[in-house]
C-alpha cells in the first residue's frame, strides 16, 4: 500500500485517449503518474490493438485516423520510464483515497493524491424481441472482432443503430468483404437534417462521417432510416430480422448475426465509488458525473476526461485528458501554460456545440421500448423480465431503481447494471408514469466488474 504522506501519487486510469494525453501532461508537468488500464495494450475501444501475431496495417484498421491511433499507441514506449505504466490491470474499487487492482501480479490497494478517471464508453443495449439469442451483438462487440480479430461476427449480418457508429461499422464490414443484409438506422432522417447547421461546427468530422454514408449507399446497400421497431427471426440462433420502417411497413432479410446498440453510454462506475455528484442528461438520457470545464469532479483530488462522464468521441477525449492533467498539475502548484490552457478551453468548446448537434442529430430511441412484452427478458444475467420489473412497481411499490433492485435483482448479476439498468429505468418510469429521472439510477458498488475469488485479499 502506498503511503501517502511520504509517496504522494497521481493515478491515471485508463490507456485509450484521455487517459494518455493526460498521462503525457503531468510528465511534461515533472510528474511520474501511475497509469492503469485493463487492456494489454494502449488504445482504448477506439483505436484498440489486435493482439500480438494479427497485426494488420494501421491504415487497414484505423481508416481515416490511422496517424491518430499510432501517435496515441506509441505514448507508453515514448514516455518510458517517465511513468508507471500498468497493463493488463483491472481497478475494481474506488475507497477514499485509495484504490483496489487486480493485475498479473495479484491483488493490490493502491493510494492516491489525485486521480484521473478516463474510463471511456461503452455500447447502449435496448431490449427487442430475440435481442440475447446467439448471434445478436452489439456495434461496437461487431467492430472489435473484426478490428482485434479479424472475423466477421456472421455471413451475413444485419447492423442496427442509433449514432455514427452504425455506418462507420457497415463501412468496416463491407470493406471486410462481409454480406451486409441491411443497415437499420433507428433516428429519422429529418433529425440529421434540422440539426446540419450545429454539426458544421467540425467541418472535418462531418466530412468523414457523410463519405461512409455516401460509400455505404454507393456499395448498393440496404440502407434505412426511422425505423420504428425491429426483432430477431430464429429460435436457437439469428435466422433473420424484420422491422418496420417509417410507414410502419414490414420488412424481412435473411442474415445468421446482427450487430445492434443504440449510441454509447458512459462507464461512470468509478466515479460513482470516488463520490462524485452526479446529474441527469436529458439529452442523452443517462446519469453523468459532473464535472467542470476544467475536468475537476465534485469531489476534491478527482478529476474526469474523456467518454467516462460524457461521450465526445477520440479527439475531444484527447483534449479534455490534456486539459485535467493541467489541472491536477494547477493543483499540486506546478506551474502551467496558461496560453495552452486557453487553446484547449477553445476547442473543447467547439466541440461541445458539434457534439451536442450530433446527440440531436441521433436521438434517443424511445419508440423502440413502447411495446416491450412482458415475457421479454431485460436482465440476462439473472433472467429478469419486463413482466417482473413492471410487477415489482405495481404490486410492490418500487418507486426509484434501488427498491426495484432490492425486489427483482435488476442490477445484481455479472454486468452490474451495465447493460440492464438503462432499459430496467425507461420500463420502471413508463410503469409508474414518471419522467426517467425521477426514478434515479443504481447505485454502483464494488467489484465494478468480475473479479476472481482467489485475487482477493
Amino acid at each position: 500500500m502506498t503511503d501517502l504522506a511520504t509517496d504522494p501519487a497521481v493515478v491515471v486510469v485508463g490507456a485509450g485517449p484521455a487517459g494518455l494525453r493526460a498521462a503525457e501532461a503531468l510528465t511534461r508537468g515533472g510528474v511520474r503518474p501511475i497509469l492503469i488500464d485493463e487492456a494489454e495494450r494502449p488504445g482504448g475501444q477506439i483505436y484498440r490493438q489486435p493482439p500480438p501475431g494479427a497485426a494488420r496495417s494501421p491504415r487497414t484498421l484505423y481508416g481515416f485516423e490511422a496517424r491518430k491511433a499510432v501517435a496515441i499507441h506509441v505514448i507508453p514506449a515514448r514516455l518510458g520510464d517517465a511513468i508507471d505504466y500498468r497493463p493488463q490491470t483491472l481497478v475494481w474499487n474506488v475507497f477514499g483515497q485509495h484504490l483496489d487492482t487486480i493485475g498479473p501480479s495479484g491483488h493490490h490497494r493502491l493510494g492516491f493524491n489525485r486521480l484521473v478517471i478516463a474510463s471511456g464508453a461503452m455500447d447502449r443495449v435496448l431490449p427487442f424481441p430475440g435481442w440475447t439469442l446467439p448471434g445478436v451483438f452489439t456495434l461496437g462487440g461487431a467492430q472489435i472482432a473484426l478490428k482485434a480479430q479479424g472475423v466477421s461476427i456472421g455471413r451475413r449480418v444485419a447492423l442496427v443503430g442509433a449514432g455514427p457508429l452504425l455506418p462507420l461499422v457497415a463501412y468496416q464490414y463491407a470493406k471486410a468483404g462481409a454480406e451486409i443484409a441491411a443497415v437499420l438506422d433507428v433516428t429519422p432522417f429529418s433529425a440529421k437534417l434540422r440539426n446540419a447547421p450545429g454539426l458544421l461546427a467540425q467541418t472535418g468530422t462531418l466530412a468523414k462521417g457523410l463519405w461512409y454514408v455516401a460509400r455505404n449507399l454507393l456499395s448498393d446497400l440496404v440502407v434505412c432510416s426511422g425505423v420504428r421497431a425491429i426483432g430477431v427471426m430464429g429460435q436457437d440462433r439469428v435466422r433473420g430480422l424484420w422491422w418496420h420502417d417509417a410507414a410502419d411497413k414490414e420488412h424481412r432479410v435473411a442474415c445468421d448475426a446482427v450487430g445492434a446498440s443504440f449510441g454509447l453510454r458512459s462507464e461512470t462506475q468509478l466515479a460513482d465509488l470516488a463520490g462524485c455528484g452526479f446529474a441527469y442528461d436529458d439529452i442523452t438520457r443517462q446519469w453523468l458525473p459532473q464535472r467542470d470545464a476544467t475536468g475537476r469532479s465534485s469531489v476534491p483530488g478527482v478529476y474526469l476526461a474523456g467518454d467516462g462522464a460524457g461521450i465526445g468521441g477520440a479527439d475531444v477525449a484527447e483534449l479534455q485528458g490534456e486539459r485535467a492533467a493541467l489541472a491536477v498539475l494547477e493543483d499540486l502548484g506546478a506551474p502551467i501554460d496558461t496560453a495552452r490552457v486557453a487553446a484547449l478551453d477553445r476547442k473543447l468548446a467547439r466541440q461541445g456545440r458539434f457534439r451536442n448537434a450530433l446527440e440531436r442529430a441521433y436521438p434517443y430511441p424511445a419508440h423502440l421500448l413502447n411495446d416491450v412484452d412482458n415475457a421479454e427478458i431485460i436482465c440476462r444475467c439473472e433472467g429478469i423480465t419486463a413482466g417482473t420489473l413492471r410487477a415489482a412497481a405495481t404490486e410492490r411499490d418500487a418507486q426509484e431503481m434501488n427498491r426495484l433492485k432490492a425486489f427483482t435483482r435488476i442490477g445484481m448479476g455479472r454486468c452490474q447494471g451495465r447493460v440492464c439498468g438503462p432499459a430496467a429505468a425507461e420500463i420502471l418510469a413508463r410503469t409508474l408514469g414518471k419522467n426517467i429521472a425521477a426514478v434515479g439510477r443504481l447505485r454502483g458498488n464494488p467489484p465494478v466488474k468480475p473479479i476472481p475469488v482467489g485475487g482477493l485479499p
